[in-house]
């Protein structure tokens, strides 16, 4: 019997090339969420390569759980690879300035194990996570930390002598020239290397204008192993706990995108009993970035992109990815290097990246039946109300400070609102009501069944 691609293992030389393509690929958008966590909450820069080294740490162990699975347990077994995902850094951020870092750590240990407990269930009702829902919120996790990026850039501090500094903007203006210039003109490997490359370069123009300080660079070891509750023991706040349970679901719906989009990829069915297995993998990553001060993880989509371009599609070769992550995750100096880098950089990185994520966003969401006015009022009000409280500062101060952690998260209202908005019109008889209204009034408009107009996010899982 012929071995699927999938389950091939490679020559050595080959398999650790691909590997480090696949590291290179998503090794930016890695790090930029601690690098954004660290200095929204005014880290110092030995705890930001703490948690750089974490996140590393914790991304390569989930990458390698997924590539080779866990017995029955967890674990895909698909070419991907894991990373901390954007979903959560408005959530951890608005946890830590109002409960402190025990809080972030602590809630996000709980919403891990919930996500472990939800795993099966929500591979079974996964056809209530279309494109409509996961389109909507992607594009709101984007549009929402362009806000982060920007006070990266500009400054946090209007009275800052260094606020809106000209250089800064000049240097994050390089940093998305660069990026540009190498997406759009390189060829091969260069071009997805492109925001990597735009990182060094901004690095490197950033020296001559003073914003690079390496003077507490070489202060920790070569090698070590991120401390376990580094800032203490786990506190568990009933709203955050909450918060990062929502941020588990919503996680799960963008593995399940990737997870179906990688099995199509490489023509190996994905059955429930798989997909199962891969998002216990997230609830896992929550778990572990809980007890070591790390992010929790999701397929990186253009890893993704990686696999069908390259056509490699041996999980082996992933999992040698995940084995780099780790070494590089057990080298404090390193992230003591990747920490120093200029704010105006990682904010130009951050424009390029959380833009993309909303992209991919519209993109998801244009595999929706939007000529169904029920799914275009759909998307419209949920991406609406999730990126009102960016947009409206201070709109929901006067409600309870545990209450702001929930509301003020445009990533949870959108979800919030997709899902049940999808689930109230196109998975009722409501729904039903309301296109036959619909079609009375625009007798032209397609009459097509709810799951379908919505873009059924179960189409490919098999039993």
């Amino acid at each position: 019997m012929a071995i699927h691609p999938v389950d091939q293992r490679l020559p050595i030389a080959r398999q650790s090339a691909f590997a480090l393509q696949h590291v290179l690929i998503m090794y930016t958008g890695c790090i930029t969420v601690p690098l954004v966590f660290g200095a929204a909450v005014g880290l110092d820069r030995s705890t930001v390569a703490m948690l750089i080294s974490a996140d590393l740490l914790v991304a390569g162990i989930i990458t390698i759980i997924q590539s080779l699975g866990v017995g029955k347990v967890a674990g895909v077994r698909l070419p991907i690879v894991c990373g901390a995902t954007f979903a959560g850094l408005t959530p951890m951020i608005l946890i830590a300035k109002e409960y402190g870092l025990q809080a972030v750590y602590g809630s996000m240990l709980v919403g891990g194990v919930v996500g472990i407990a939800l795993a099966v269930p929500f591979a079974k009702i996964v056809r209530y996570f279309p494109p409509l829902v996961t389109g909507v919120v992607l594009t709101v996790i984007g549009i929402s930390l362009i806000g982060v990026a920007g006070g990266l850039i500009v400054g946090n501090d209007p009275t800052s002598p260094s606020f809106a500094d000209p250089k800064n903007l000049a240097l994050a203006a390089a940093v998305v020239v660069v990026a540009v210039a190498f997406i759009c003109l390189g060829r091969g490997m260069w071009t997805q290397l492109g925001v990597l490359m735009a990182l060094v370069i901004g690095t490197v123009i950033a020296i001559p204008m003073g914003l690079i300080d390496l003077s507490g660079v070489g202060g920790s070891a070569w090698v070590g192993f991120p401390m376990p509750f580094h800032f203490g023991a786990p506190e568990f706040p009933v709203t955050a706990v909450v918060a990062m349970s929502i941020v588990m679901a919503v996680v799960f719906a963008e593995s399940t995108a990737s997870m179906l989009a990688v099995s199509e990829i490489t023509g190996k069915p994905l059955k429930k009993a798989d997909l199962a297995r891969g998002l216990v993998a997230d609830g896992m990553s929550g778990v572990l970035g809980g007890i070591f001060n790390a992010f929790v993880d999701t397929v990186f989509s253009q890893n993704v992109g990686a696999v069908a371009t390259t056509r490699v599609y041996s999980r082996y070769v992933t999992a040698t990815s995940g084995a780099i992550l780790i070494v590089l995750g057990l080298i404090p100096r390193m992230g003591e290097v990747v920490a120093a880098l200029p704010d105006p950089v990682v904010g130009g990185v951050g424009i390029i990246l959380f833009s993309t994520v909303a992209v991919v966003g519209i993109n998801t969401l244009r595999k929706v039946d939007l000529s169904d006015p029920i799914n275009t009022t759909i998307a419209a009000v949920s991406v609406g109300i999730g990126i009102l409280p960016e947009f409206a500062e201070g709109m929901f101060e006067r409600f309870p400070s545990s209450a702001q952690i929930l509301l003020g998260s445009g990533i949870t209202l959108a979800a919030a609102s997709a899902f049940s908005l999808n689930l109230l019109f196109n998975h009722s008889r409501l729904g039903e009501l309301a296109r036959r209204s619909c079609e009375s009034l625009h007798p032209t408009a397609k009459n097509e069944p709810a799951t379908s107009s919505a873009g059924d996010a179960s189409a490919i899982v098999t039993v």
